[in-house]
């Protein structure tokens, strides 16, 4: 029986559920590959800390140079996290001759142009599905079942935090620290959360979905990001009334040969399917010209939906072995980066703002949206008869970015205006 030797780097969560699964699952496994796969070494920081997972003491090692210099690994599993630590791990595996699994999507957001070319330049593979959307085969789908089409836009739920956050914030009507807590005692966010929540994480996942979507070198400094800690329960009652659930979405979309890719807040139409995935579930909306509007929906984290789909690497790591045939699936990016300008990124916008409640200050306001050649869709007043002002809700039709900074810094500039408290994008293509 052929004997697959593997170094797993990190025992913690997802680093736990590849050991039970290789565990649990290993005929299964043989079924599938014809082998017998093997963990040769763990890399831990601490030897001798308590763990959820039965293994053996002596495969345990603090030093990276026992798998990666081991001449009998073959593949290394890399589920440690971090970046600049990983990247040099993932690097000389590679340079050593091994083929690598991993889930940091944020190394793979910083060098991750950089390891696939080395991968494929040695003639090895580096499978990393588990980095975006936990147990969600997304990363697959797009490099093979959906490769024959010509996709144009995903929209995505990629981090299941946010997503817990505002589901919980909408739902009970509960302010954002108030459930940010709540989730930092459920285990669902970090100590520090700010990954997380300032839309970093998500902005990391879908640099990697558009470099697959569009095979174009898109990478973490081409994403514009903005996080969640200003929502307010008031911006999702009013979002509410005009139709609208707010979303974290990441957004990669393509016209032509350029793209845009973004993570914001996003009101979405509340028939929109992304706006029935909750609490910390994970999906990702993709629309093609042949296929039409696909979703893939499931955990976005968590032990065993990620070690899933890390060992589903693996599988396809050892079946190339088998085969002879590694290194083969990596393609070179078919088109040169280029990005959409501010005139050719068009959405519709939701304004609420606070402005003086006394003749003429409506007349104002829709001046300055007549100016910048921007039509309204829809429009809220509510009077605020203590302080004498009028709370005015504005839902535009599509404008590009251009015209809206263009707005938001006249209305920013105008006395009657007292606080321009909240903008947000609106999609609404379902």
């Amino acid at each position: 029986m052929q004997r697959m030797k593997i170094g797993l780097c990190g025992l913690g969560t997802v680093g736990a559920g590849v050991v039970k699964i290789l565990q649990n699952h290993q005929k299964e496994l043989h079924h599938q590959t014809g082998c017998e796969l093997e963990i040769m070494k763990i890399l831990v920081n601490d030897i001798h800390k308590k763990r959820n997972v039965q293994v053996d003491p002596d495969l345990l090692t603090t030093s990276s140079d026992d798998i990666v210099e081991n001449e009998e690994i073959q593949i290394v599993i890399e589920v440690m996290g971090g970046i600049d630590e990983a990247y040099h791990l993932v690097k000389r595996s590679l340079e050593n001759g091994k083929h690598v699994v991993t889930a940091n999507k944020d190394m793979l957001a910083e060098y991750g142009l950089e390891l696939t070319e080395l991968a494929r330049e040695k003639g090895l593979d580096m499978f990393y599905e588990a980095s975006v959307a936990g147990g969600i085969p997304i990363l697959r789908s797009l490099k093979e079942g959906l490769v024959s089409d010509r996709l144009h836009k995903l929209m995505g739920i990629v981090n299941g935090t946010t997503n817990y956050i505002l589901t919980k914030m909408d739902e009970d009507e509960r302010g954002f620290e108030d459930v940010l807590a709540e989730a930092q005692e459920l285990g669902y966010a970090e100590a520090d959360p700010s990954s997380d929540v300032d839309g970093l994480d998500a902005a990391r996942k879908i640099a990697l979905l558009a470099r697959l979507a569009f095979s174009m070198p898109v990478e973490l400094d081409d994403v514009e990001v903005r996080g969640i800690r200003k929502i307010s329960t008031e911006d999702m009652k009013l979002a509410d009334q005009f139709g609208y659930k707010m979303k974290l979405i990441g957004l990669a979309a393509r016209d032509e040969d350029k793209v845009e890719v973004s993570v914001e807040p996003v009101l979405l139409k509340k028939d929109h399917p992304l706006t029935s995935v909750k609490n910390e579930y994970n999906a990702v909306y993709v629309y093609g010209d042949a296929v039409g509007e696909t979703m893939f929906y499931g955990p976005g984290a968590g032990s065993l939906p990620t070690a899933v789909a890390v060992v589903s690497d693996l599988v396809g790591v050892v079946k190339n072995m088998v085969l002879g045939v590694n290194g083969t699936s990596y393609v070179i990016p078919q088109y040169a980066k280029q990005l959409k300008a501010k005139e050719e990124i068009y959405s519709k916008f939701f304004f609420r703002m606070e402005a003086e409640d006394v003749a003429g200050t409506f007349l104002e306001i829709t001046k300055i949206f007549t100016s910048a050649e921007i039509s309204l869709d829809k429009i809220l007043q509510l009077p605020k008869k203590k302080k004498q002002t009028a709370e005015i809700v504005i839902v535009t039709h599509l404008a590009n970015k251009a015209q809206f900074e263009q707005v938001v810094e006249n209305l920013n500039q105008l006395p009657i205006v007292h606080q321009l408290k909240s903008i947000y994008r609106v999609e609404e293509q379902a």
